[in-house]
Protein backbone atom coordinates (compact mmCIF):
# COMPACT_ATOMS: atom_id res chain seq x y z
CA UNK A 1 0.00 0.00 0.00
CA UNK A 2 1.46 3.56 -0.89
CA UNK A 3 1.76 5.35 2.30
CA UNK A 4 3.01 8.74 1.15
CA UNK A 5 1.23 11.40 2.51
CA UNK A 6 1.27 15.04 1.21
CA UNK A 7 3.52 16.00 4.84
CA UNK A 8 6.16 13.86 3.80
CA UNK A 9 7.95 13.18 0.19
CA UNK A 10 11.24 10.62 -0.88
CA UNK A 11 14.72 11.73 1.35
CA UNK A 12 16.17 12.38 -1.53
CA UNK A 13 13.47 15.39 -2.94
CA UNK A 14 14.02 17.37 0.53
CA UNK A 15 15.30 20.70 0.24
CA UNK A 16 19.00 20.88 1.20
CA UNK A 17 20.46 23.62 3.23
CA UNK A 18 22.97 24.20 0.59
CA UNK A 19 21.92 26.92 -2.52
CA UNK A 20 22.20 23.89 -5.43
CA UNK A 21 20.22 23.50 -8.77
CA UNK A 22 18.83 20.25 -7.20
CA UNK A 23 16.59 21.66 -5.20
CA UNK A 24 15.04 24.02 -8.44
CA UNK A 25 11.11 22.28 -8.15
CA UNK A 26 9.87 21.75 -11.07
CA UNK A 27 6.58 23.10 -10.39
CA UNK A 28 7.91 26.37 -11.36
CA UNK A 29 7.21 25.80 -14.71
CA UNK A 30 3.99 26.64 -13.73
CA UNK A 31 5.09 30.50 -14.18
CA UNK A 32 5.60 29.96 -18.10
CA UNK A 33 1.94 28.94 -18.31
CA UNK A 34 0.78 31.52 -16.18
CA UNK A 35 2.56 34.07 -18.22
CA UNK A 36 1.74 32.92 -21.44
CA UNK A 37 -1.96 32.63 -20.36
CA UNK A 38 -1.37 36.20 -19.58
CA UNK A 39 0.23 37.31 -23.04
CA UNK A 40 -2.87 35.52 -24.41
CA UNK A 41 -5.50 37.52 -22.52
CA UNK A 42 -3.85 41.07 -23.68
CA UNK A 43 -3.94 39.75 -26.95
CA UNK A 44 -7.60 39.32 -26.91
CA UNK A 45 -8.09 42.77 -24.69
CA UNK A 46 -6.07 43.78 -27.80
CA UNK A 47 -8.57 42.77 -30.32
CA UNK A 48 -11.81 43.54 -28.17
CA UNK A 49 -11.00 46.47 -26.01
CA UNK A 50 -8.46 48.22 -28.00
CA UNK A 51 -5.55 47.41 -25.59
CA UNK A 52 -1.56 48.35 -26.78
CA UNK A 53 -0.78 45.24 -28.72
CA UNK A 54 2.52 45.55 -27.44
CA UNK A 55 1.78 44.33 -23.70
CA UNK A 56 1.00 41.29 -24.67
CA UNK A 57 3.32 40.43 -26.95
CA UNK A 58 6.18 41.80 -24.81
CA UNK A 59 4.79 39.42 -21.71
CA UNK A 60 4.50 36.39 -24.66
CA UNK A 61 8.49 37.22 -24.95
CA UNK A 62 8.87 37.41 -21.28
CA UNK A 63 7.12 33.68 -20.59
CA UNK A 64 9.65 32.06 -23.37
CA UNK A 65 12.51 33.67 -21.86
CA UNK A 66 11.26 32.36 -18.64
CA UNK A 67 10.48 28.49 -20.34
CA UNK A 68 14.70 28.96 -21.51
CA UNK A 69 15.97 29.97 -18.32
CA UNK A 70 14.16 27.00 -16.21
CA UNK A 71 14.79 24.21 -19.10
CA UNK A 72 18.28 24.95 -18.60
CA UNK A 73 18.29 24.95 -15.12
CA UNK A 74 16.26 21.60 -15.19
CA UNK A 75 18.23 20.76 -17.40
CA UNK A 76 21.32 20.64 -15.73
CA UNK A 77 19.84 19.00 -12.37
CA UNK A 78 19.07 15.94 -14.68
CA UNK A 79 22.44 15.95 -15.07
CA UNK A 80 23.81 16.66 -12.24
CA UNK A 81 21.51 15.41 -9.84
CA UNK A 82 19.23 12.38 -11.72
CA UNK A 83 18.10 10.87 -8.00
CA UNK A 84 16.62 14.17 -7.62
CA UNK A 85 14.81 14.15 -10.28
CA UNK A 86 13.62 10.54 -10.38
CA UNK A 87 12.24 11.14 -6.75
CA UNK A 88 10.24 14.43 -7.60
CA UNK A 89 8.98 12.68 -10.54
CA UNK A 90 7.92 9.27 -8.62
CA UNK A 91 6.43 11.85 -5.53
CA UNK A 92 2.63 10.91 -5.53
CA UNK A 93 2.04 14.89 -5.43
CA UNK A 94 5.25 16.81 -6.74
CA UNK A 95 5.50 14.30 -9.60
CA UNK A 96 1.82 15.92 -10.87
CA UNK A 97 3.57 19.26 -11.94
CA UNK A 98 6.13 17.42 -14.74
CA UNK A 99 2.76 18.31 -16.31
CA UNK A 100 3.38 21.95 -16.75
CA UNK A 101 6.20 21.74 -18.61
CA UNK A 102 3.96 19.90 -21.55
CA UNK A 103 1.59 22.76 -20.68
CA UNK A 104 4.19 25.31 -21.37
CA UNK A 105 5.09 24.00 -24.62
CA UNK A 106 1.36 23.91 -26.00
CA UNK A 107 0.54 27.55 -24.60
CA UNK A 108 4.37 28.96 -26.05
CA UNK A 109 2.77 27.28 -29.62
CA UNK A 110 0.17 29.91 -29.38
CA UNK A 111 2.48 32.38 -28.13
CA UNK A 112 4.97 32.26 -31.03
CA UNK A 113 1.79 31.14 -33.64
CA UNK A 114 1.66 34.99 -34.74
CA UNK A 115 5.47 35.17 -36.34
CA UNK A 116 5.57 31.92 -37.29
CA UNK A 117 3.33 28.96 -38.48
CA UNK A 118 5.26 26.19 -38.83
CA UNK A 119 7.15 26.74 -35.42
CA UNK A 120 4.28 27.07 -33.87
CA UNK A 121 2.89 23.35 -35.13
CA UNK A 122 5.64 21.80 -34.42
CA UNK A 123 5.77 23.62 -30.80
CA UNK A 124 2.30 22.31 -30.17
CA UNK A 125 2.98 18.74 -32.18
CA UNK A 126 5.74 18.06 -29.05
CA UNK A 127 3.66 19.57 -26.49
CA UNK A 128 0.91 16.94 -27.31
CA UNK A 129 3.09 13.86 -27.44
CA UNK A 130 3.94 15.32 -24.06
CA UNK A 131 1.09 15.41 -22.76
CA UNK A 132 -0.65 12.97 -23.86
CA UNK A 133 2.29 10.54 -22.40
CA UNK A 134 2.31 12.21 -19.50
CA UNK A 135 -1.64 12.05 -18.60
CA UNK A 136 -0.94 8.55 -19.71
CA UNK A 137 1.65 7.52 -16.82
CA UNK A 138 -0.89 9.90 -14.01
CA UNK A 139 -3.52 7.75 -14.59
CA UNK A 140 -1.42 4.47 -14.84
CA UNK A 141 -0.24 5.18 -11.51
CA UNK A 142 -3.85 5.84 -10.05
CA UNK A 143 -4.95 2.15 -11.14
CA UNK A 144 -2.32 0.36 -9.52
CA UNK A 145 -4.81 0.89 -6.57
CA UNK A 146 -3.93 1.30 -3.51
CA UNK A 147 -3.64 5.00 -3.45
CA UNK A 148 -3.79 6.79 0.26
CA UNK A 149 -7.23 9.03 -0.27
CA UNK A 150 -4.91 11.96 1.31
CA UNK A 151 -3.16 12.00 -1.75
CA UNK A 152 -5.84 13.20 -3.34
CA UNK A 153 -5.14 17.35 -3.54
CA UNK A 154 -6.13 19.29 -6.45
CA UNK A 155 -2.33 18.81 -8.72
CA UNK A 156 -4.15 15.31 -9.71
CA UNK A 157 -5.70 17.53 -12.31
CA UNK A 158 -1.98 19.08 -14.08
CA UNK A 159 -1.26 15.92 -15.80
CA UNK A 160 -4.94 14.96 -16.85
CA UNK A 161 -7.02 17.69 -17.55
CA UNK A 162 -3.84 19.35 -19.37
CA UNK A 163 -5.09 17.49 -22.31
CA UNK A 164 -7.72 19.97 -22.71
CA UNK A 165 -5.27 22.29 -23.27
CA UNK A 166 -4.75 20.40 -26.65
CA UNK A 167 -7.70 21.37 -28.63
CA UNK A 168 -7.30 24.98 -26.66
CA UNK A 169 -4.24 25.67 -29.05
CA UNK A 170 -4.84 23.38 -31.31
CA UNK A 171 -8.12 24.59 -32.76
CA UNK A 172 -6.77 26.26 -36.05
CA UNK A 173 -4.15 23.62 -36.58
CA UNK A 174 -4.11 22.85 -40.16
CA UNK A 175 -2.74 19.33 -40.19
CA UNK A 176 -4.75 16.61 -41.45
CA UNK A 177 -4.15 14.74 -37.69
CA UNK A 178 -5.12 17.63 -35.76
CA UNK A 179 -8.28 17.59 -35.49
CA UNK A 180 -8.85 14.06 -34.47
CA UNK A 181 -6.27 14.75 -31.69
CA UNK A 182 -7.86 17.43 -30.14
CA UNK A 183 -11.53 15.56 -30.25
CA UNK A 184 -9.07 12.48 -28.37
CA UNK A 185 -7.76 15.22 -25.97
CA UNK A 186 -10.90 16.84 -25.69
CA UNK A 187 -12.76 13.88 -24.55
CA UNK A 188 -10.14 12.55 -22.58
CA UNK A 189 -9.68 15.52 -20.44
CA UNK A 190 -13.23 15.88 -19.76
CA UNK A 191 -14.03 12.57 -18.30
CA UNK A 192 -10.73 12.87 -16.22
CA UNK A 193 -11.97 16.18 -14.83
CA UNK A 194 -15.74 14.87 -13.38
CA UNK A 195 -13.53 11.82 -12.21
CA UNK A 196 -10.86 13.70 -10.48
CA UNK A 197 -13.20 16.65 -9.27
CA UNK A 198 -14.98 14.51 -7.55
CA UNK A 199 -12.23 12.15 -5.63
CA UNK A 200 -10.19 15.57 -4.94
CA UNK A 201 -13.57 17.53 -3.46
CA UNK A 202 -14.06 14.00 -1.28
CA UNK A 203 -10.60 14.43 0.20
CA UNK A 204 -11.37 18.13 0.76
CA UNK A 205 -14.47 17.79 2.09
CA UNK A 206 -13.10 14.60 4.35
CA UNK A 207 -10.19 15.10 5.22
CA UNK A 208 -8.21 17.28 7.20
CA UNK A 209 -7.37 20.64 5.60
CA UNK A 210 -4.37 21.07 2.91
CA UNK A 211 -1.40 22.79 4.62
CA UNK A 212 -1.09 26.13 4.48
CA UNK A 213 1.96 26.05 1.87
CA UNK A 214 -0.38 23.98 -0.64
CA UNK A 215 -3.17 26.47 -0.38
CA UNK A 216 -2.71 28.50 -3.71
CA UNK A 217 -3.22 25.03 -5.52
CA UNK A 218 -6.98 25.15 -4.64
CA UNK A 219 -7.10 27.56 -7.44
CA UNK A 220 -6.40 24.80 -9.72
CA UNK A 221 -10.24 23.83 -9.28
CA UNK A 222 -11.06 26.40 -11.22
CA UNK A 223 -9.10 25.23 -14.58
CA UNK A 224 -11.45 21.95 -15.66
CA UNK A 225 -14.15 24.75 -16.13
CA UNK A 226 -11.92 27.58 -17.78
CA UNK A 227 -9.92 25.51 -20.24
CA UNK A 228 -12.98 23.42 -20.77
CA UNK A 229 -14.72 26.73 -21.98
CA UNK A 230 -12.00 27.02 -24.30
CA UNK A 231 -11.31 23.42 -25.57
CA UNK A 232 -15.14 22.89 -26.12
CA UNK A 233 -15.42 26.59 -28.01
CA UNK A 234 -13.01 25.30 -30.23
CA UNK A 235 -14.24 22.09 -31.12
CA UNK A 236 -17.66 23.27 -31.03
CA UNK A 237 -16.42 26.15 -33.68
CA UNK A 238 -17.99 28.15 -31.38
CA UNK A 239 -19.12 29.61 -28.29
CA UNK A 240 -23.27 28.84 -26.89
CA UNK A 241 -25.14 28.39 -23.63
CA UNK A 242 -23.17 25.34 -22.91
CA UNK A 243 -19.87 27.17 -23.26
CA UNK A 244 -21.46 30.09 -20.62
CA UNK A 245 -22.54 27.46 -18.50
CA UNK A 246 -19.08 26.23 -18.37
CA UNK A 247 -17.96 30.02 -17.64
CA UNK A 248 -20.17 30.52 -14.93
CA UNK A 249 -19.19 27.24 -13.13
CA UNK A 250 -15.52 28.18 -13.44
CA UNK A 251 -16.16 31.54 -12.12
CA UNK A 252 -18.21 30.68 -9.39
CA UNK A 253 -15.82 28.32 -8.01
CA UNK A 254 -13.02 31.51 -8.59
CA UNK A 255 -15.50 32.97 -6.49
CA UNK A 256 -15.22 29.94 -3.55
CA UNK A 257 -11.25 29.44 -3.41
CA UNK A 258 -10.35 32.81 -3.61
CA UNK A 259 -10.87 33.36 -0.25
CA UNK A 260 -9.22 30.57 0.61
CA UNK A 261 -5.67 31.38 -1.24
CA UNK A 262 -5.89 34.90 -0.88
CA UNK A 263 -5.57 35.14 2.96
CA UNK A 264 -2.73 35.92 5.45
CA UNK A 265 -0.69 32.91 7.12
CA UNK A 266 0.33 31.46 3.38
CA UNK A 267 4.29 31.50 3.30
CA UNK A 268 5.48 32.44 -0.62
CA UNK A 269 6.75 29.48 -1.80
CA UNK A 270 7.36 28.65 -6.31
CA UNK A 271 3.60 26.73 -5.23
CA UNK A 272 2.21 30.07 -5.88
CA UNK A 273 2.45 29.98 -8.93
CA UNK A 274 -0.53 27.14 -9.14
CA UNK A 275 -2.50 30.11 -8.96
CA UNK A 276 -1.52 31.62 -11.96
CA UNK A 277 -2.77 29.42 -15.07
CA UNK A 278 -5.83 29.04 -13.56
CA UNK A 279 -6.72 32.81 -13.81
CA UNK A 280 -5.68 33.14 -16.50
CA UNK A 281 -7.73 30.73 -18.38
CA UNK A 282 -10.78 32.18 -16.48
CA UNK A 283 -9.14 36.07 -17.91
CA UNK A 284 -9.15 34.62 -21.00
CA UNK A 285 -13.07 32.95 -20.94
CA UNK A 286 -14.11 35.92 -19.81
CA UNK A 287 -13.20 38.17 -22.40
CA UNK A 288 -14.23 35.60 -24.91
CA UNK A 289 -17.06 34.98 -23.27
CA UNK A 290 -18.09 39.07 -22.98
CA UNK A 291 -17.26 39.60 -26.27
CA UNK A 292 -19.85 36.45 -27.31
CA UNK A 293 -22.67 38.17 -24.94
CA UNK A 294 -21.69 42.23 -26.23
CA UNK A 295 -22.75 42.98 -22.16
CA UNK A 296 -21.40 45.80 -20.17
CA UNK A 297 -21.70 43.75 -16.84
CA UNK A 298 -19.71 40.65 -18.54
CA UNK A 299 -16.96 43.49 -19.95
CA UNK A 300 -16.59 44.75 -16.45
CA UNK A 301 -16.11 41.14 -14.94
CA UNK A 302 -13.18 40.35 -17.86
CA UNK A 303 -11.63 43.34 -16.93
CA UNK A 304 -11.57 43.19 -13.52
CA UNK A 305 -10.43 39.49 -14.19
CA UNK A 306 -7.34 40.80 -16.59
CA UNK A 307 -6.19 43.45 -13.99
CA UNK A 308 -6.17 40.80 -10.89
CA UNK A 309 -4.42 38.31 -13.17
CA UNK A 310 -1.92 41.22 -14.53
CA UNK A 311 -1.28 42.22 -10.64
CA UNK A 312 -0.81 38.52 -8.92
CA UNK A 313 1.71 37.77 -12.03
CA UNK A 314 3.65 41.07 -11.24
CA UNK A 315 3.79 40.05 -7.34
CA UNK A 316 4.56 36.60 -8.06
CA UNK A 317 7.52 37.48 -10.61
CA UNK A 318 8.64 40.58 -8.54
CA UNK A 319 8.96 37.72 -5.22
CA UNK A 320 10.37 34.85 -7.41
CA UNK A 321 13.19 36.93 -8.54
CA UNK A 322 13.96 38.22 -5.36
CA UNK A 323 14.08 34.32 -3.92
CA UNK A 324 15.97 33.41 -6.77
CA UNK A 325 18.98 36.18 -6.40
CA UNK A 326 19.09 35.66 -3.32
CA UNK A 327 19.60 31.78 -3.10
CA UNK A 328 16.60 30.93 -1.84
CA UNK A 329 14.68 28.96 -4.44
CA UNK A 330 17.71 27.13 -4.17
CA UNK A 331 18.00 26.36 -0.96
Amino acid sequence: MQTSSIHSSPSAFHPRTEASVRNLPVNLFASVMGLSGLALAWRLAHGSLGAPAVIGEAIGGFALLVFVLLSAGYLAKIARHPDAVRAEFNHPVAGNFFGTIAISVLLLSAVVEPYSAPAAQGIWTVGVVATLALCFIAVARLLKGQVDASLAVPAWIVPCVATLDIPVTGGHMPMAWAGEVNLLAGAVGTVLALVLLTLIIGRLVHREPLPPAMAPSLMILVAPFAVGFLAYANLAGGIDRFAGMLFYVGLFMFAVVAPKVFRRGVPFTPGWWAISFPMAALANAALKYAEWRASGPLWVVAIVLLGALSLALAVLTVRTVRIALDGTLFR
